[in-house]
């Protein structure tokens, strides 16, 4: 399964980015911004877009749905160092499949949440 990690701290990106690759993710992409993340996903078609809430340019809620919106949409996830209960009300109402706590990031956490 191949993934884009739109996050704008590149020390979380390299750590996403190495967890998922060990446990068989395909990380086809980077980006550290929400227009360069569109950009990402419109160029390489990933299949999860793995989409932190606070971006400089944007919150994750509603980029989840312009990403959504795109041919072929990938699976949006978001993520943040905020906790579940902070953000659960939100994403019902959001274009995205669920949510994952940066310190709870595993390959295992991301399939729960694609299942």
């Amino acid at each position: 399964m191949s993934v884009l990690i739109v996050d704008d701290h590149a020390r979380f990106r390299a750590r996403a980015r190495r967890l998922l690759e060990a446990e068989g993710y395909d990380v086809i992409g980077e980006a550290g911004d929400g227009a360069s993340g569109l950009a990402a996903a419109a160029a390489l078609e990933p299949d999860v877009v793995l989409l932190d809430v606070h971006l400089p340019d944007g919150d994750g809620f509603e980029l989840a749905g312009s990403f959504a919106a795109g041919v072929g949409p990938p699976i949006v996830v978001l993520t943040s160092s905020l906790e579940v209960e902070d953000v659960a009300s939100l994403i019902p109402g959001s274009a995205a499949r669920g949510f994952v706590p940066k310190d709870q990031l595993s390959g295992q956490a991301l399939a729960a949440v694609l299942a």
